[in-house]
């Protein structure tokens, strides 16, 4: 037991730009690089909660030339090798493929983790013990694990794992991956039972993965494989530099888990654990206030990080003005973010549009905005 442990090696996505966080996430300290939830920024978080499965050594984070260095400064504890830049971005399956190409070669028995850097969990006692139990799945064949979250409400901005019906708790066989589907079949996929919502977390050994690559993507996993080949030489920054771009850019989901699905439920090798731990992946203002709301009630569900407040017949509000006095008299469901360089006004309901002002400030080349 101990062996499988310590041959498991968590890789971290840390790329995005949490465009729908503007104008508090920028180009050069992204979402993942604030804290959103504590004195802890989401990706300090991110590693806190798996240190005790894998130590800092075996850490591995996939970012961008903006972010790198501010993320060896939050994390000085992870090999600053192992904090890699890609060059251009080229999706999830490029970037955890790099990873297992690597750590094959370092550790035939490695088992990795694939993690997004900016969710929040609960219960992080569970969430270890279900990891545990998905990282023996994954060491013990070629099985690919993927963690489920139970669906809530009809979301149009998840993906979807069908799986099989089994005892709460059990392990379950998928049948397909489905990406964002409208209002109507979210719906129907929450009233089934059937359906949980694609965390973006994954489990498998490297050898699983790369394999995989090699069958559903095989320009792209001779690229990468060349690039391992390299690691740990001086050559690795000119070839990661010049050879990762030509890979295909597109995400693990598409790559692998659909083509795999397809091949139906009982000659699929991927699994799903259903989380009980209590998940957001904070993805957006609204989803902010929310997540704070269900831990510290306020009056009239007002959340307001400032300097002391005034509301009158004021309801549902997000007000971020750090240092200032916020008056708010007779709105409701307001998200306003202010910062030094910028006001944000909008409604809970249209927060998703946000990512949209920083598509039209790359338009117009206001690059000290974005």
């Amino acid at each position: 037991m101990a062996e499988k442990k310590n041959s498991f090696y968590p890789v971290i996505l840390a790329g995005g730009r949490g465009t729908r966080f503007w104008p508090l996430s920028r180009k050069r300290r992204a979402k993942q690089l604030l804290a959103l939830d504590g004195k802890q920024t989401m990706i300090q978080q991110t590693v806190a909660r798996l240190l005790s499965l894998a130590p800092a050594s075996r850490f591995w984070i996939i970012s961008n030339g903006d972010l790198q260095k501010e993320i060896n400064r939050q994390l000085p504890r992870i090999p600053k090798a192992q904090v890699l830049a890609e060059p251009v971005g080229r999706n999830t399956a490029p970037a955890i493929g790099l990873a297992a190409f690597i750590l094959q070669r370092i550790d035939p028995d490695a088992v990795l983790g694939l993690f997004p850097s900016d969710h929040v969990i609960r219960d992080e006692h569970r969430f270890r013990q279900t990891l545990q139990q998905g990282i023996e799945m994954a060491g013990a064949g070629q099985n690919i694990v993927v963690i489920g979250i139970r669906p809530t409400r009809p979301e149009t901005g998840y993906g979807y794992i069908e799986a099989a019906r089994g005892a709460d708790g059990q392990v379950l066989r998928v049948r397909r991956f489905t990406e964002k589907p409208d209002a109507e079949r979210a719906a129907a996929f929450l009233g089934s039972g059937d359906y949980f919502w694609n965390s973006g977390m994954f489990l498998w050994s490297a050898r699983t993965l790369t394999e995989a690559l090699r069958e559903h993507l095989p320009k792209t996993a001779q690229i990468l494989e060349r690039i391992a080949a390299d690691f740990g030489t001086r050559k690795f920054t000119e070839s990661f530099s010049r050879l990762y771009p030509k890979c295909e850019n597109i995400s693990v989901d598409y790559a692998v888990l659909e083509p795999r699905s397809a091949k139906g439920e009982q000659n699929s090798n991927i699994f799903c654990i259903p989380a009980e731990f209590g998940w957001n992946d904070l993805g957006s203002w609204t989803a902010l206030h929310e997540h704070h709301a269900g831990k510290q009630p306020a009056e009239n569900n007002n959340l307001i990080a400032g300097q002391g407040s005034f509301m009158l017949d004021a309801e549902g509000n997000y007000f971020h003005a750090p240092g200032k006095f916020v008056a708010a008299i007779g709105v409701s469901n307001l998200v306003v973010v202010e910062t030094d360089d910028a006001l944000l006004i909008t409604t809970r309901e249209r927060s998703q549009d946000v990512g949209k002002v920083v598509k039209y400030l790359d338009q117009r080349k206001l690059q000290r905005l974005v």
